[in-house]
């Protein structure tokens, strides 16, 4: 079994921290050390046929990056230096993205739905949707028919929850990913 692909953008560090969090969970035999796209490049990526991929949220739903007021190279910067649009055919993506639904509750986690779009439009199959029950936000990017498009994180306010909402997200989303019966 080939294993999984995590790579994530991040800002503060928060997002680096879950990523590492869950390959821990997963272990080495499953998932390899998470990557930051900052010093990623289109092929470490296209090796995996399973990645798992996060993202902080910045700016109103943007893709985060510096035009989106981050100071760190972040995803934005990832696909900047793409030569062409990559081909992710019969690759298998889960997302997870880390937002504040109390101090951005009107576009909470939005650039979760940022990222998906892209990756959808290199050809990914997306699994790991995550339902919205246990948040309170008004609006976000990221709902689409009445979920999340993957995992979705509050370190600010709901910190106490990412633990359990790891483990029964990997849970569900592994299997997808490499295939498995569930």
């Amino acid at each position: 079994m080939s294993k999984i692909g995590i790579f994530f953008g991040t800002e503060t560090g928060s997002t680096r921290l879950v990523a590492k969090k869950l390959q821990r969970q997963l272990g080495h035999e499953i998932a390899d050390k998470p990557i930051n796209v900052a010093k990623a490049s289109i092929g470490d990526m296209l090796q995996y046929d399973a990645l798992i991929l996060g993202t902080p949220s910045y700016g109103v739903g943007d893709i985060p990056g510096r035009s989106a007021g981050c100071f760190e190279p972040n995803w934005e910067e990832f696909f900047a230096r793409l030569d062409e649009e990559p081909d992710f055919s019969g690759k298998k993506i889960a997302f997870f993205g880390l937002g504040a639904q109390e101090r951005y509750s009107e576009r909470f986690c939005s650039s979760l739905f940022a990222l998906y779009v892209m990756f959808k439009s290199f050809g990914a199959q997306i699994v790991g949707q995550w339902p919205t029950e246990g948040y309170v936000f008004e609006h976000s990017n990221a709902v689409v028919d009445g979920q999340f498009v993957g995992l979705v994180l509050d370190q600010r306010t709901q910190h106490m929850h990412t633990d359990e909402r790891l483990e029964r997200w990997s849970a569900m989303v592994v299997p997808q990913l490499m295939g498995t019966p569930g």
